[in-house]
């Protein structure tokens, strides 16, 4: 069973994905709780360049390839080992996060995107995929309370709001596009309503265990 949860800065992803993950655990799910960009050794290198602020004359397609390098050194990592052992994966972002965020400036290039996708993922895709939806001004909000200042925020944190606006829409467009893998959740609820909402999309596959 393979999760991803996609959202813009400050939806809640790390916390939802930390109670899901403890949730499955209880249950005595086999599982891998991993992140992209970063769930390598070789991609935290990757991670660091990609996110930090200092870096800010990173071209568009520069990132756009740092990111599928990233991902295919996660898939044969840990992607299609943990699978093909029988294990669960929760991941932190995946192709969909490309997808919206390199869209935003490679809006031309967007068939490259994801034939690139396509390729780095060998093909793999989530199973399920949670939206957690809230508006840009709300993520923005959480982002600042958990950095307390602009010199906790890494590259993407610190753009404009402008941008969160469209990567937003971005995943609400892709979502409504991949409907049968996508769950979109208000992710402005309480936490734990939010946890609830989650956990009834997947306890259906508990069942086909």
């Amino acid at each position: 069973m393979f999760i991803s949860f996609e959202g813009i800065d400050g939806c809640g992803k790390s916390t939802q994905i930390s109670l899901l993950a403890s949730a499955l655990r209880e249950k005595e799910i086999p599982l891998v709780v991993t992140r992209e960009p970063g769930g390598t050794e070789t991609g935290q290198t990757i991670r660091n360049i990609l996110l930090n602020p200092d870096n800010t004359s990173i071209m568009p397609l520069t990132e756009l390839f740092l990111y599928e390098a990233d991902r295919i050194q996660h898939v044969v990592e840990v992607v299609k080992p943990a699978l093909d052992s029988g294990k669960w994966i929760i991941c932190d972002r995946y192709v969909d996060a490309t997808t919206v965020y390199q869209g935003i400036f490679l809006e031309q290039h967007i068939q490259l995107i994801e034939q690139l996708n396509n390729i780095a993922s060998l093909g793999f895709l989530p199973d399920i995929t949670f939206l957690l939806d809230c508006p840009a001004e709300t993520g923005q909000e959480r982002v600042h309370k958990r950095t307390k200042n602009n010199n906790g925020k890494d590259r993407f944190e610190r753009k404009a709001l402008d941008f969160h606006y469209k990567v937003r829409t971005g995943y609400i467009t892709l979502a409504n596009k991949y409907k049968k893998r996508f769950q979109i959740i208000d992710s402005t609820l309480n936490r734990d309503i939010v946890a609830q909402n989650i956990w009834k999309k997947i306890v259906p596959y508990l069942s086909v265990r």
